[in-house]
């Protein structure tokens, strides 16, 4: 499926939930979901399923929708157990798998073919775990991804984004990011 796809039927059905795209879901989303309640894990490459676990547990009364890359995960293989042992019921992590590390060039990741990372996921502990192989399956079971109790993980067999953060103009640095979403959560529970 085209990584931009899967973010447009994210974002039709997201509600309220914070958004935390890293990598190659960065440009496509900040066009598709402009105003959505997002932090974009650029600067921290594997570091977005970290910062969403964060958020989920700083927001526990609302979804946290990780978008992550296969590349990004496998930098950062331990934070499925630490997401698994905090075992927040907000939290979806759908990862972006291409293949290869596309904001660097497009270099395989190791033994791509071969990599399970729902799983890894369920090895961890995660609660639930699937692989999804067609934009169609992902639209139709998306609505049980972001209600299920979480931790919730879909890998997402994809092709390569049409933009990276290297190719693609804007964006704010994460720091005033990170100050946008917190104010606009004061206001949203204020």
């Amino acid at each position: 499926m085209r990584p931009e796809d899967a973010l447009r039927a994210i974002d039709e059905v997201r509600e309220d939930a914070i958004v935390v795209p890293t990598m190659t879901t960065v440009p496509a989303w900040r066009t598709i979901a402009p105003d959505a309640p997002s932090v974009a894990c650029v600067v921290v490459m594997s570091g977005a399923s970290s910062l969403g676990l964060g958020l989920a547990i700083a927001q526990p009364q609302r979804r946290v929708i990780v978008l992550d890359g296969d590349g990004s995960l496998l930098m950062q293989l331990g934070s499925l157990a630490t997401v698994a042992g905090a075992a927040p019921a907000n939290y979806t992590h759908l990862l972006f798998a291409n293949g290869v590390y596309q904001t660097s060039g497009s270099q395989a990741i190791p033994a791509r073919s071969g990599i399970d990372f729902a799983g890894m996921a369920a090895a961890a502990g995660y609660a639930s775990t699937t692989r999804i192989e067609t934009l169609e399956e992902f639209r139709i079971r998306l609505p049980e991804l972001l209600s299920a109790t979480g931790p919730v993980f879909a890998e997402l067999a994809t092709e390569e984004a049409e933009l990276t953060p290297m190719t693609a103009p804007g964006g704010e640095p994460l720091r005033v990011q990170v100050a946008q979403l917190r104010e606009r959560l004061a206001r949203e529970s204020g």
